[in-house]
């Protein structure tokens, strides 16, 4: 019979814990991160956390959580006075709409975090800024220059937040986006020009570095 094992990564307790006062975590975000901005959800800051059990997080977004609570406010009330655009078209109920906003996503408590970092998989803010549109429907397929000259493909459905890195790179190493792009196998760039609908055939030898999922952290002062 065969036999599985599975391997466990120990965390040392060497290292003592060094819990961060809330205040602590806000004044590194806005001393050290410029925030992204989103629409629905508001101002964000990405970061890296480590927790009081020492379990590290790389990709975690700090929000207020005024503006999507006041969007969950707004959305239930045209839902329960059949005035929303799911309710309409579509049948989706209140039950449903509720479930969305209060079991979807990952969230973590502020006060289980005990220090915060930068994170490595999150753009600067000039980069993110450059990346433009969809590149097919529901798909951003775009290229960076490293600094050294080399180009690598990345992409995306619908989330911007965090991407995962090449091997010896770091968000710094980039100077330039190249939007509706990709890279193959060899390092050559292509440009993807196929329509709204397709992608190019290539892209079977292309490598595409994708979106990383985040956790969120709703602080009232931030």
């Amino acid at each position: 019979m065969a036999k599985f094992y599975i391997a466990y990564k120990v965390v040392s307790t060497n290292t003592p814990m060094r819990r961060n006062k809330t205040e602590d975590i806000i004044k590194f975000l806005k001393d050290n991160i410029e925030p992204l901005e989103d629409n629905s959800f508001g101002f964000g800051y990405r970061a890296s956390v480590y927790l009081t059990d020492g379990t590290f997080l790389p990709c975690v977004i700090f929000r207020n959580p005024k503006t999507v609570v006041n969007l969950a406010i707004r959305r239930f009330k045209e839902e329960q006075t059949k005035k929303g655009l799911f309710n309409r078209s579509s049948g989706v109920s209140y039950y449903n709409i509720v479930k969305n906003f209060v079991t979807n996503g990952n969230c973590i408590n502020e006060y289980d975090i005990d220090r915060v970092e930068k994170s490595k998989f999150a753009f600067p803010l000039t980069i993110q800024k450059q990346i433009k549109g969809e590149t097919t429907m529901g798909w951003t397929g775009f290229a960076v220059k490293m600094k050294d000259g080399k180009h690598f493909g990345f992409g995306t459905t619908f989330l911007w937040e965090f991407f995962q890195m090449p091997d010896g790179y770091s968000v710094d190493d980039i100077e330039e986006v190249i939007n509706h792009s990709y890279v193959l196998k060899n390092g050559e760039l292509r440009s993807h020009r196929e329509g709204p609908l397709t992608r190019p055939e290539e892209y079977k030898d292309a490598v595409v570095y994708r979106e990383r999922p985040f956790f969120e952290c709703y602080i009232d002062s931030i």
